[in-house]
């Protein structure tokens, strides 16, 4: 069978510098003989228009179109996760670094210092990605400077808007940026500023986020007014997923997650935060088994205190099995640290349960220290990702994977009128409502932070296995 040629259109310039990048780092020895880019890529149409020639190179048409398309002084690839926008981006930036010029810095901006090691570092080092460039991508852990085809790269962690004053006063030809809806609006402005140089190059991914984000607003929507060319990726734009990949992924992502990061849309955060709970169907007045419990935390003094009990079914199934609340102002009378300290242990010894983890409001640095002096087991600081939380925990209502015991009023009395706040919306943020949130935010700390060992359950219930 004839292999597919794809020709695309290019400049002369683009064409060398990818042909002499591959040369370079023996990428076209990393892949096999019908992916191999030489020199003979360079064609010329009839007319005479420059165009880039592959065989089945390992790179679908979205992202090759990209690379070479990637001139502009603000280059964004958006759209869905694992679409290969990050993959593209990172070889138009490399490409960019191979031939840049010897003024101005060249910086590579994130959240902070650890993920850019893990989204961007870590890619670069990967040689199933990547080969032979691989060999020129140096890096020690935690150090704010890389090594890539010889040149300095300095890694910049942007995690608020005080970040911005690590950019003042330097002067920048090149910078990549990571996920740059998480960056600060100040810090971007400021970053663009910076890069001052003669033909001087911004690269950036990002997953979707509301359409009233300032990157939407400001940069997206005005793209044909700026020196601006952006891409958007789909899941079906990277031709390396298998099905059940895809399938599984998909399962992890429902209501606004999965508009945004598989659908690739940028949407608001509107009404209903769980509106997939259905107490017909996510109520229980029998548990199972449990294989083992965790315990979640929001610590009060003024407002509500809540403790939920989560516990792993032998069915596969994670369950609320209990709470214990304490209403201060309801109850007009307030409690301390130790007396919050030993209501919990009493409420745990009277369920004859002890709880592996028991994962607390990480502000609640007072009463951690208080159960640490009584000796409680298993003291953690909750993963405290507001957004990634909710999302971990509407993952399992949807798959029929999380259920509440009829028992747990408080929960209950709260799950159905969680909601996004509209004022957050309207400033383009994914924020819930603060009123009545106390358990449903102890439920959060539980789920979320051991996510990584329960995701497993979302694959196995696409699989026909979910609760009817």
């Amino acid at each position: 069978m004839q292999r597919r040629r794809l020709l695309l259109p290019a400049r002369q310039g683009q064409v060398r510098r990818l042909v002499s990048l591959f040369s370079f780092t023996g990428l076209n020895r990393h892949y096999p003989r019908e992916y191999t880019l030489t020199r003979s890529a360079w064609q010329t149409t009839g007319g005479g228009r420059p165009v880039l020639a592959f065989d089945d190179l390992p790179l679908s048409r979205p992202q090759l179109h990209s690379i070479g398309q990637a001139t502009r002084r603000i280059n964004l690839w958006h759209g869905s996760v694992r679409s290969g926008k990050t993959i593209a981006s990172l070889l138009a930036f490399v490409i960019a670094v191979a031939t840049a010029g010897p003024s101005g810095l060249i910086i590579v901006c994130g959240r902070s210092l650890q993920t850019i090691e893990r989204n961007v570092i870590d890619p670069l080092q990967e040689a199933a990605l990547f080969g032979p460039l691989t060999r020129h991508v140096q890096h020690t852990r935690g150090a704010t400077t890389a090594t890539i085809l010889g040149r300095t790269v300095h890694l910049i962690g942007a995690a608020d808007a005080r970040a911005e004053g690590r950019l003042r006063g330097l002067t920048a030809q090149l910078a990549y940026v990571d996920e740059a809806t998480l960056m600060p609006e100040g810090f971007w402005t400021q970053l663009l500023a910076r890069l001052s140089v003669p033909g001087a190059r911004l690269y950036a991914t990002t997953n979707p986020d509301s359409p009233r984000h300032w990157l939407k607003t400001g940069y997206l929507d005005r793209s044909d007014e700026l020196d601006m060319r952006a891409w958007h990726f789909k899941l079906a734009d990277n031709p390396s997923l298998s099905r059940a990949y895809v399938d599984a992924l998909a399962a992890e992502y429902v209501g606004l997650w999965r508009r945004r990061m598989i659908d690739g849309a940028w949407v608001v955060a509107e009404g209903a935060i769980y509106d997939m709970w259905d107490e017909e169907r996510h109520v229980v007045d029998e548990l199972p088994a449990m294989r083992r419990h965790l315990l979640g935390i929001d610590y009060g003094t003024t407002n509500p205190f809540a403790a939920v009990l989560l516990g792993e079914g032998v069915d596969g199934r994670l369950y609320v099995a209990a709470e214990w609340r304490h209403d201060s102002r309801a109850a007009h009378r307030s409690m301390t640290d130790a007396q919050y300290s030993a209501a919990v242990r009493d409420w745990l010894g009277r369920l004859g349960v002890a709880p592996e983890w028991t994962f607390i409001d990480p502000s609640a640095a007072s009463f951690i220290t208080q159960l640490w002096a009584d000796g409680h087991p298993g003291i953690a600081r909750a993963s405290n990702e507001v957004a990634d939380g909710i999302r971990s925990v509407a993952a399992l209502l949807a798959a029929s994977r999380l259920l509440v015991h009829r028992s747990c009023g408080g929960l209950l009395d709260e799950l159905p009128g969680y909601c996004w706040d509209p004022a957050a919306a309207e400033k383009g943020e994914d924020k819930p409502l603060k009123a009545d949130d106390h358990s449903v935010d102890a439920l959060r700390y539980a789920v979320h932070s051991t996510a990584h060992e329960w995701r497993h359950l979302l694959t196995t219930a696409t699989r026909g296995n979910a609760r009817p």
